[in-house]
């Protein structure tokens, strides 16, 4: 099993649904958690969005990374720009990649609807879900 993890701003969208999706799908293969550079609680939006593909993410927590303790990781994945550059200094033995996503609540701030503003919470859903399906293969590949 390879311990991977998902690393985001705020640990409250991209990474939860990155970890969420890797528990559902390759849990036989992956060992996933989420973290942020900061917290700022998992969006509702993020929840809902799940949910609509029948996963729930109420149970978890945004933490920061250094609430994981010393957990070591074969893969650490940046969803966003901001926590590429913020990313703390791993093990060598421990492999850093960035994929980046859209964050959706920027996204949303603009809609008019509710029904608006989630359209963007699905899109990326379904891109980080298509991103995950290819782990652990794609990140066998980068090497």
């Amino acid at each position: 099993m390879k311990r991977i993890l998902f690393l985001c701003t705020g640990n409250s969208c991209r990474s939860q649904m990155a970890e969420a999706w890797a528990r559902h799908l390759k849990g036989d293969q992956l060992e996933p958690y989420s973290a942020g550079v900061k917290t700022r609680g998992v969006d509702p939006r993020a929840i809902k969005a799940m949910a609509e593909a029948e996963i729930d993410i109420t149970a978890q927590v945004s933490k920061r990374i250094d609430a994981l303790g010393n957990l070591e990781f074969d893969y650490v994945i940046t969803l966003c720009d901001n926590a590429h550059e913020a990313c703390p200094f791993f093990p060598a033995k421990t492999r850093v990649l960035h994929v980046g996503f859209d964050d959706p609540p920027t996204i949303a701030a603009g809609a008019r609807t509710e029904e608006e503003a989630m359209m963007p919470y699905r899109r990326v859903r379904d891109e980080i879900r298509k991103f995950v399906e290819t782990l652990p293969d794609a990140l066998e590949e980068e090497q």
